[in-house]
């Protein structure tokens, strides 16, 4: 718990919230998926001195954190200590979500139980190239596309706050949801989004094709060790032609890399790319392995694992690193629930 006389942590909320997250981010943020701590929903726990913050939301009886404390090295334990005190005074356990292997240990240390959940699949761009013979399969799909007739270009920030172009997008969002079936629900938590706190700092790819928009990709800014741009979130209506996406993701590469971006990083995959439980940090979570590679096996239907980790392999990424769930004195099959709940999976 605090010790008496220490300051108490502070919630940031509203537009101080979103400057101060981001100015944190832009200066901490290592973690190549750190930009989601601003979506929607989350909340922000700073210490009065300390510069950062840790983004959480609480469902059921648990408190989820993503991707780790967004601080100085010097702050994590400091950061990671108040959040299991708010945790406690809430009579909630903190269950840590999308951790690098490096928070992984540090929660570890503070009595987690911790284990892989997936992993990140980045791309270095300098001398990047989708020539020769390794990426035939991705040239074919995105000459596909074109000679469908299919475009892809970056959105202006003027068309990207009009009503003309929200509106076309409501319309792939529409289409995008209802191809998925009628029970199906929009994932959230860790994913990107659209609009929220960190919408004017994305940037926006569409794909036209007859005349209007039939997919878009959205980019966020990724800061740390490995600075560029996140692939944060996609979505195409069930006419787009085959390679759309592959077109637009290939026209947002040529960007990045003429702007002379670093990286470009495809994001976290659940449930794929999973190590021998022995390289687990800390105290694996032995209970938990079964149930994440059952659902890997036969969870298609829940969650595309496999279908997102084949799209992203494609692009030949130079690294993929694992992350991990970590579990406040041991996972449980309610604060699974909770995760899944939260998360929208069932």
């Amino acid at each position: 718990m605090t010790a008496p006389g220490t300051h108490r942590p502070q919630q940031t909320q509203g537009t101080q919230r979103t400057e101060q997250v981001f100015r944190a981010l832009s200066r901490h943020g290592n973690h190549s998926s750190a930009f989601l701590t601003m979506g929607s929903g989350l909340r922000h726990l700073s210490v009065p001195g300390d510069d950062g913050f840790v983004a959480h939301r609480t469902a059921g009886r648990h408190m989820f954190e993503l991707c780790g404390p967004v601080c100085a090295d010097a702050d994590r334990e400091r950061l990671l200590a108040a959040l299991l005190d708010r945790a406690a005074e809430e009579r909630r356990k903190v269950v840590g979500v999308q951790l690098s292997r490096r928070d992984a240990v540090l929660h570890a240390a503070h009595g987690f139980t911790a284990d892989q959940l997936g992993a990140s699949f980045s791309i270095a761009l300098d001398g990047y190239s989708l020539g020769g013979r390794r990426m035939v399969k991705v040239r074919n799909m995105v000459n596909r596309a074109r000679k469908e007739g299919v475009t892809a270009d970056e959105a202006s920030p003027a068309d990207r706050d009009g009503p003309e172009l929200a509106a076309a997008l409501d319309g792939v969002d529409a289409a995008w949801l209802r191809a998925k079936g009628r029970h199906v629900k929009e994932l959230d938590f860790m994913i990107g989004e659209r609009g929220g706190p960190g919408a004017p700092y994305r940037r926006l790819f569409t794909a036209v094709h007859q005349g209007r928009i039939v997919a878009y990709v959205s980019y966020s800014p990724v800061f740390g060790e490995r600075p560029g741009w996140l692939y944060d979130l996609t979505r195409r209506t069930p006419e787009a032609p085959p390679g759309t996406i592959d077109l637009v993701f290939a026209t947002a590469l040529r960007r990045f890399q003429d702007e002379g971006s670093a990286w470009l990083h495809l994001g976290f995959t659940p449930f794929v790319q999973l190590e021998p439980l022995e390289r687990a940090p800390g105290r694996p979570g032995r209970g938990l392995r079964p149930c994440l590679e059952l659902v890997r096996r036969r969870g298609a239907a829940l969650y595309p694992a496999a279908a997102q980790e084949s799209f992203k392999l494609k692009w030949r990424p130079q690294l993929i690193e694992p992350e991990y769930l970590a579990f406040q004195g041991g996972p449980s099959p309610r604060a699974v629930w909770d995760l899944l709940r939260l998360t929208r999976t069932v």
